[in-house]
């Protein structure tokens, strides 16, 4: 796993981004690649499972036991719903909805109507929630999350004696990159945790010699230096939020005549 202190001299000539590939040409990942003359590959590193519903059955969850739901990304809207669908449920009316954010608010609209008396967001983490959902303590909440999820919002609910259950309906899991000979690449580019557990599941003796690991997250960043490795990049930061622009950063600090 050892890490050549010698690294930062070396140029950066290509990235391997572990998301997907963007669909669109408008990427700021494709505009550094065209600024600096990178070579920019994409390939997730983990994926979304969905738990069947005979699993989730086996939690004797009842969904119309609430009056609130709590949604923290897409993956936790579509496997909801998923859910719904094969045990022949319907969202009530009245039914509430907490989103983490606008965008996955707008995403409900993929499966119900929007009543804006009814809908609650924060503005991007969960803790811009909080503060909605103490005004609505009588709610019983569902959380809908993955069986790898962050520990703010249940703590949260117990603190604060909130009446909530926690449904996972989807796992996260490392993807098989068997298809891939090698990760050599100047900077490889974690966006969580189970990247990095991604990483050693499929290339088990990987050593990070010439490569830049950068990391998007505190808990993201703290993986990386319990796996042992040398991080380099961290974002996000108050002058660079993005992970682009955090590279971009490194590049211009490192090699500023480029």
């Amino acid at each position: 796993m050892a890490a050549n202190p010698d690294r930062h001299n070396r140029k950066i000539t290509s990235i391997l981004v572990t998301q997907p590939k963007p669909t669109n040409d408008n990427s700021p990942y494709l505009a550094i690649a065209e600024k600096y003359g990178i070579k920019v590959d994409f390939r997730e590193f983990i994926q979304v499972d969905p738990v069947p519903y005979k699993e989730f059955r086996k939690d004797k969850i009842n969904i119309l036991d609430h009056t609130a739901i709590i949604f923290t990304s897409r993956n936790a809207v579509d496997h909801f719903f998923r859910i719904c669908q094969e045990s022949k449920i319907e969202m009530p009316a009245e039914m509430k909805y907490f989103c983490i954010s606008e965008q996955t608010a707008h995403y409900l609209q993929k499966y119900i109507v929007l009543r804006k008396r009814k809908l609650f967001t924060g503005e991007r983490t969960a803790t811009d929630l909080f503060d909605v959902i103490k005004k609505h303590k009588n709610e019983k909440f569902l959380f809908p999350c993955s069986n790898i999820r962050k520990n703010d919002i249940p703590d949260f609910m117990r603190s604060n004696n909130l009446h909530f259950t926690e449904a996972v309906i989807y796992k996260t899991v490392a993807a098989d990159l068997s298809d891939l000979a090698e990760v050599k690449y100047d900077c490889l580019a974690f966006f969580s945790p189970s990247g990095i557990h991604s990483l050693f599941m499929n290339f088990p003796d990987f050593v990070q010699e010439n490569t830049r690991i950068a990391a998007f997250g505190p808990t993201t960043a703290q993986a990386v230096i319990d796996a042992g490795l040398e991080l380099d990049i961290v974002a996000p930061m108050p002058n660079a939020p993005s992970m682009t622009g955090a590279i971009e950063m490194y590049i211009k600090k490192h090699f500023p005549n480029k």
